[in-house]
């Protein structure tokens, strides 16, 4: 029986490789300049975040060892998240192990069957896996398109007991981003509840690096913050936050993501916690960042490249066929610099591209050399 399960598997891992879209894992020692990586602020290998994940590892050993509703929910889970209600300003709040755990479990466990789903047709997976597992309709807006989540909200605003609007702040694959304060304005008139997806906006934007709604100041418009401590935070795990406890206590009750489980081990907690206090007074360096690759954007611009005009640290290179995105990351490869193809079934059809993303460590001579390898490997393919 084995032999007939991997024929098949092999034929659709084939039929992949032959479109230019089969995945590997991969090493990559020969990398210098590494831009896949989520780690904004460089911070993974700072001496205070080593120091709070060390200290954490001392006083509470590797592993929570157990689930949080046994004795996995230790008191460093407890302050982290003490600490991020704060940051947020929301009165309630609790940790997952990952991202995707925690966007599962609140499009899973949340939504009744009276009640109606309104997402970005671009939303991240962690999200969409989870929209038509279960009885609740859901609807996806055109991408960034308000206007269109407007028509969808007065079409439906009155026949469901509950609508959900759940977009990312600042999108992964693009580092685009909605009018967040046009969506608070949508929610004053609709009265929906708004899931917000912080994960790439956290550390980069606002004045404390709260995120995006910070920065456009709809924090206390957002109903239910979702979170990583695996980007600017440089750990790993990911929180929910909302002023809303009976939410909390729900998901506490109702979220096999979270019950059945082993708990975030307390060396990542420590190390989240020691993150956060460095990224609330590095906004300086977040808007160097910004601006390195806005300088980026602009150069690939006046270079004929595809892009886009957003202000944020993401920078893709939409170039379609993925692999020419394959032979142009490799291109940069053999020269140290890593941006990471990203192909079909990530980003839409005929969208395959670069994505480069980033971070504190990117020096302004470092962005002309990929600019000049960029522009090389298009004059070959002319």
């Amino acid at each position: 029986m084995i032999h007939l399960l991997e024929s098949r598997l092999q034929n659709e891992l084939n039929q992949r490789q032959a479109t230019g879209l089969l995945r590997t894992l991969e090493v990559l020692e020969s990398c210098k300049t590494n831009l896949t990586s989520n780690d904004y602020f460089q911070l993974r290998s700072h001496p205070e975040v080593i120091k709070g994940a060390k200290t954490a590892l001392e006083h509470y050993g590797a592993s929570s060892s157990a689930s949080p509703l046994l004795s996995g929910f230790l008191p460093c889970h407890e302050n982290l998240i003490e600490k991020l209600r704060t940051w947020k300003q929301k009165s309630a709040g609790l940790l997952f192990n990952t991202g995707f755990m925690a966007n599962q479990a609140l499009l899973t466990h949340l939504p009744g069957h009276r009640d109606l789903i309104l997402a970005d047709r671009l939303i991240h997976h962690s999200i969409a896996q989870a929209l038509g597992k279960h009885a609740t309709r859901f609807k996806r807006y055109h991408h960034l398109d308000l206007d269109h989540l407007e028509e969808l909200l007065d079409q439906n605003s009155k026949s469901f007991e509950t609508i959900f609007v759940v977009t990312e702040s600042v999108f992964s694959m693009d580092g685009d981003y909605p009018d967040l304060s046009h969506l608070a304005t949508l929610k004053q008139k609709y009265n929906f509840v708004w899931i917000l997806d912080e994960a790439h906006g956290t550390g980069v934007f606002g004045p404390t690096g709260g995120g995006l709604a910070e920065e456009q100041g709809v924090l206390s418009e957002v109903d239910i913050l979702v979170g990583t401590l695996g980007k600017a935070l440089a750990s790993m795990g990911a929180y929910v936050l909302t002023n809303s406890q009976t939410v909390i206590d729900y998901l506490v009750n109702f979220s096999g993501e979270l019950i059945y489980s082993t708990y975030l081990g307390p060396p990542q907690v420590g190390a989240a916690e020691a993150a956060l206090k460095i990224i609330q007074k590095s906004q300086a360096t977040a808007r160097s960042i910004r601006n390195m690759a806005n300088r980026f954007r602009e150069q690939l611009e006046s270079e004929g490249w595809k892009t886009h005009s957003f202000d944020s640290q993401i920078v893709p290179v939409i170039v379609g066929d993925p692999k020419d995105a394959l032979e142009l990351r490799n291109k940069l490869l053999e020269h140290g610099i890593l941006a990471g193809a990203v192909r079909p079934p990530t980003v839409p059809q005929n969208s395959s591209r670069l994505r480069f993303s980033f971070h504190a460590g990117v020096a302004e001579d470092k962005v002309e050399a990929i600019i000049k390898l960029l522009n090389k490997w298009k004059q070959r393919k002319k």
